[in-house]
């Protein structure tokens, strides 16, 4: 079942009612421990279901009363290997989930009262290794609605180099277009057009083979998708596309008329990475990216997203911080497209 369907797993709605849920780092252990076996422990050794034995001392070791094995509760999850206390993770990801600009590993760092900014850093990025859901769906596949594809330039310096684009990372974007019903508020507002979930991925180009592939892994086949006439989009057809492509002619008033949510996501997209973040860096903005679909998916259920994340975290692998500085690890694209 659904971490977000679990009726059992009650999410904070506000700081005292945090407080309340997890005051120290056993009701923390508690709460996770349902969040991982909904029904009930499952000892990894020998597979009995159980109540598990338990340590007053370390809420985190579970006991198996079968085979008398021990088990941690981390072990399998973005916490695994950390020796920050449990109930600083859970901080960090009501913080996270809570804020609507998001949080930097600056601002982390000093409303958990963490030592260094190190620290910081690797809870946030092991917290967006827990943002992408490993059985995710293609967005699309409803009559009633439509996706908008297109590409942006993320970051980057120019000054002193002439024209052009210059140290910036290719982005690719696909967005749900849904209808708000008549009679609602803001159904007048883009002739009651709004943003339904969104897929973002680095790009390695703007090919044919590239933009296919990502819009092969991100959107349902038979989708109806609108797009500029790039030729990178050619292809759409033959892969089982309805593709309708508009010529904007360097005019943002046909942009604006037929391609509306994916400007905006774009616009909101850089406004995030630049005001919460300052910038980030090309081998770290897949995982930037993947929070931002996070929030962008779940922004009319904010809250909810606290419980959707320690789901979604409890069963994910994470990068250590020797991986993350040394940029050997990969992190998670929401769509399977990797440069």
């Amino acid at each position: 079942m659904d971490v977000e369907q679990r009726t059992d797993m009650p999410f904070p709605q506000s700081l005292p009612e945090f407080q309340q849920l997890f005051p120290n780092d056993a009701a923390c252990a508690a709460y996770l421990e349902r969040a991982r076996w909904s029904d009930g422990f499952v000892c990894p050794y020998c597979g009995v279901v159980g109540e598990p034995f338990r340590i007053a001392t370390r809420p985190g070791i579970l006991g198996c009363r079968a085979c008398r094995r021990q088990t941690g509760l981390l072990v399998g999850t973005v916490m695994e290997r950390s020796h920050t206390a449990l109930s600083t993770w859970f901080w960090a990801a009501y913080l996270v989930v809570s804020h609507t600009p998001g949080i930097s590993a600056v601002q982390l760092q000093r409303q958990l009262g963490l030592r260094g900014y190190e620290t910081a850093f690797g809870i946030l990025h092991k917290l967006r290794a827990g943002m992408v859901r490993p059985d995710q769906d293609r967005i699309g596949g409803q009559p009633a609605n439509h996706v908008e594809v297109d590409e942006v330039w993320i970051g980057g310096k120019t000054r002193g180099e002439g024209r052009g684009v210059h140290h910036k990372t290719l982005v690719a974007a696909a967005v749900e277009v849904r209808h708000r019903k008549p009679g609602t508020a803001q159904d007048k507002r883009k002739d009651g057009r709004y943003a339904g979930r969104v897929r973002l991925a680095v790009a390695a180009d703007r090919s044919a083979d590239t933009l296919g592939g990502f819009v092969q892994s991100a959107v349902m086949p038979g989708t109806l998708i609108v797009s500029d006439d790039w030729s990178g989009y050619s292809s759409l057809r033959k892969l089982g596309y309805d593709h309708h492509a508009i010529a904007e002619c360097g005019e943002p008033e046909i942009a604006e008329e037929f391609m509306p949510m994916i400007h905006l996501v774009f616009s909101n997209l850089k406004t995030w990475l630049n005001g919460t973040h300052h910038g980030v860096s090309p081998k770290h903005l897949q995982a930037y990216l993947n929070e931002f679909t996070f929030r962008f998916n779940r922004r009319f259920y904010p809250l909810n997203a606290f419980r959707s994340l320690l789901g979604i975290a409890g069963e994910t692998e994470a990068p250590t911080y020797a991986e993350l500085y040394s940029g050997s690890w990969k992190h998670t694209t929401c769509s399977g497209c990797m440069p």
